[in-house]
Formats: C-alpha cells, structure tokens, sequence
C-alpha cells in the first residue's frame, strides 16, 4: 500500500515520543475524498500508524484535505501549514509543489 511506506522513514525519536505529546499529520492527496481507493488508502495509513504505535486522538492528530483536481492544492497547503504541524504526507507531484512553495521547514513525506 503505497501510503504506508512513508512512516517507517520518519525519525526514529519521532516515534519514540512520550504518548501524552499530541503529533499533528497534514495529509494533502490529490485524490476526491469519498473515492474508494482514498479510502483504502486511508485506512493502509491509519493501520500502519496504529502498528507503529500511533493512534488518532491519543498521541497524534490527522488534518486531511482533499484537491483531486490539484487547483486547491495551494489553498489547501496554506491551511494545512496554518495548523502547525510535524509532519505533511503528500500524495502527487502538484501538491509536493504547492506545499513546498509554503514550506521549506516541515518535513513532507512523498507517496506515490
């Protein structure tokens, strides 16, 4: 599952953080959000996390947003940033640009 492969790549003392530190993961995916491959997808990287000892509510926060047509990918990173988070996962070549014009200091994990 292609969303998976980008978590074991994340820092070691990043996973190891004490549960009571709430993370927060933008996800930014140029695919619609009620699609069922988005969903598997999803669920591949919410398991993954989980496997790794992440849980949504627990110790980490996930912001999603969806721009299958890749015009609101500059909308969306700018949102996404505004939240502060540790770490963006980015699905496609449009939005790795869109968030990469707003960032050059939060790490963006690259799917494909």
């Amino acid at each position: 599952m292609g969303l998976a492969v980008g978590v074991d790549g994340w820092p070691l003392a990043a996973r190891a953080q004490q549960p009571e530190q709430m993370k927060r993961v933008g996800v930014l995916m140029s695919f619609a959000e009620y699609d069922i491959d988005t969903k598997t997808r999803l669920a591949g990287f919410r398991h993954e996390l989980e496997r790794l000892g992440w849980s949504a509510g627990r110790n980490i926060r996930i912001d999603y947003r969806f721009a299958p047509a890749g015009v609101q990918a500059p909308v969306f990173a700018k949102e996404l940033l505004a939240l502060q988070p540790d770490v963006i996962l980015a699905v496609s070549t449009p939005i790795i640009a869109a968030l990469q014009r707003e960032t050059r200091t939060v790490p963006i994990v690259f799917v494909y």
